[in-house]
């Protein structure tokens, strides 16, 4: 049994309102989604049609989509992400593009990071007050590195978060049910894509999926 059940609040069924709401696509680029990148992650090519979807629902109902990227400084003294990892995303390279399979529009917002939290050294926050959001469906790769630092960054900020889990990938099947553990615990809601559309839309709410609830084993 879980050691925090008993310790957990009611969930609450969670409303959205399209336009107090901002889609965040999480590096989404070739370094780590092409085949020939830096760190490629086998099997992103998956996430494509599922995030294009999302993306497309929010549009449609006047929801914010933001595009964050990865996207180092050459000549800098000491990136501090490259004394973990090794040199990637490249500023002026073609590895901080975001990847064409993905469908992007004139109206939709570009956010660069040099840290994995997209709020951490951005104007992201101010952005999204000035935009006067209050709720972040947040997505992309990698689950349980920059996703998961932009969604404890979003709790921290006071928005409320949606994480689909079919639109995210992690270093591996372990680290992606972890992190989507501790998401649905601690942090916001765990669902998926079809469920995300449809509260965009209008016909549903959100909660977490109870399998996210169940500690990994």
């Amino acid at each position: 049994m879980d050691v925090f059940s008993a310790k957990r609040s009611e969930s609450n069924a969670w409303t959205l309102v399209p336009d107090r709401t901002a889609v965040l696509v999480v590096d989404m680029i070739r370094d780590f989604c092409d085949e020939d990148g830096l760190m490629p992650l086998p099997g992103a090519e998956r996430l494509y049609p599922v995030q294009n979807a999302i993306t497309d629902a929010a549009r449609a109902r006047n929801a914010m989509v933001g595009w964050v990227v990865d996207c180092h400084r050459p000549g800098v003294r000491q990136d501090r992400e490259f004394l973990k990892r090794t040199p990637h995303c490249i500023e002026g390279t073609q590895g901080v593009e975001v990847m064409p399979q993905l469908e992007r529009d004139a109206g939709d917002f570009l956010f660069v990071k040099r840290r994995y939290s997209a709020f951490f050294g951005t104007d992201l926050d101010l952005t999204l007050r000035d935009n006067q959001i209050d709720t972040l469906i947040v997505f992309g790769v990698v689950t349980n590195i920059c996703v998961r630092s932009t969604v404890h960054d979003a709790f921290f900020n006071g928005y409320r978060v949606v994480v689909p889990h079919d639109a995210c990938a992690a270093t591996g099947p372990r680290e992606q049910d972890s992190s989507l553990y501790d998401i649905a615990t601690h942090f916001g809601v765990v669902t998926d894509s079809a469920r995300t559309i449809a509260a965009l839309k209008g016909q549903g709410t959100l909660e977490n999926l109870p399998e996210f609830e169940t500690a990994p084993t």
